[in-house]
């Protein structure tokens, strides 16, 4: 089976496995799981933040960030693609309170400066006060690319001169940071806290990491146990999270050198049309395309299709758009046979 769906279907590397069957426990809610403990010593001192927390979700993590940076009736700035708006349930507004006031984001992922700055309330009876910023990288929805360190260090100064947070969901932020050739301290400088994902690219089974100032976290872990997020043994999935901060980043080069063949790949195949992204963009392990309107195969005729008979999974989505995401469990031979299958399909349909 090669499964394109997300990098979120990754399974746990044989070293995850062992790490797991040898895990040292505790009770990580009475904060004594050495495991649990080791793991956010380590991602803090990785991210460049003084404390992290091991929370189950990145969705938990950024909704618990959200809860610290934004009282209740607060406002929260955020893109209209980003994760924390389309795709999280509106947590921040039904746990929270938190108003969202969404700007575009451009086709580079960010959100303009001058939108920023507008959007920043004046104190007024009449309106709610603004809180924070969320920004996210890599920008998913805008064709999985990483944004540079250098707007976020724009962005850190509207924050200053208004006295606002940022937050950032960096749940692929490490697929930015290879992608760019840059520390990841170079983002996480300049924002007051962030959310690193484990289950997605670096393949641990459940769990991301929050980080910020030890004032932060100090909150963070009310917010979590508020949350439901108090997880008792956790050295178990804390163990996988380990390998996956020490042993799993550099090589997501790999996934993004087989994103690029595959992109360039589908682009030659009759039939398929890759989604622009903006010129200069830096792409990481996403690829997105979308099925020619000539071609009479609905789009979920060609995912059946691909699965029945060549056993390779991918999701489509609305307008005849599909995302593939390469990961750990997919090799350069199997995006060659992910090639042919996409040939050997839409070869055979008469174009209109």
């Amino acid at each position: 089976m090669i499964d394109l769906r997300s990098d979120t279907v990754t399974q746990p590397t044989p070293a995850m496995m062992a790490a797991i069957a040898q895990a040292k426990l505790g009770d990580d809610v009475w904060g004594d799981d050495p495991t649990v403990n080791h793991l956010q010593e380590l991602a803090a001192a990785k991210l460049g933040m003084e404390a992290s927390l091991f929370v189950p979700s990145g969705t938990m993590g950024n909704l618990i960030a959200s809860l610290v940076h934004c009282p209740r009736g607060s406002e929260l700035i955020v893109g209209d693609k980003a994760h924390i708006f389309r795709w999280e349930g509106g947590n921040v507004s039904m746990v929270g309170g938190i108003h969202p006031y969404v700007l575009r984001n451009q086709a580079d992922g960010t959100l303009a400066l001058a939108d920023i700055e507008t959007a920043v309330r004046v104190e007024d009876v009449h309106l709610p006060s603004t809180a924070a910023i969320a920004l996210e990288n890599t920008q998913n929805s805008c064709g999985g690319i990483a944004i540079p360190p250098a707007y976020f260090a724009q962005v850190r100064q509207i924050a200053d001169r208004h006295g606002l947070a940022v937050h950032l969901d960096g749940a692929r932020l490490f697929n930015a940071a290879v992608a760019l050739n840059v520390p990841v301290q170079a983002f996480t400088s300049q924002v007051d806290s962030v959310m690193v994902c484990l289950s997605k690219g670096l393949c641990a089974p459940v769990g991301s990491m929050l980080a910020g100032s030890r004032a932060f976290i100090a909150r963070a872990n009310k917010m979590r146990k508020l949350l439901g997020g108090g997880m008792r043994q956790a050295g178990i999935l804390a163990a996988a999270g380990i390998v996956a901060l020490e042993e799993m980043v550099e090589r997501l080069a790999d996934d993004h050198e087989n994103a690029a063949r595959l992109s360039q790949g589908l682009a030659a195949v009759p039939g398929i049309q890759p989604l622009a992204v903006a010129p200069g963009a830096i792409p990481t392990n996403m690829v997105y395309i979308k099925l020619d309107e000539s071609l009479p195969i609905t789009a979920e005729s060609l995912v059946t299709r691909l699965d029945d008979h060549y056993q390779i999974k991918i999701d489509a989505g609305s307008h005849r758009e599909f995302r593939l995401v390469t990961h750990y469990w997919v090799t350069a031979e199997d995006v060659e046979s992910t090639l042919n299958a996409f040939q050997e399909i839409l070869e055979t349909q008469p174009h209109r």
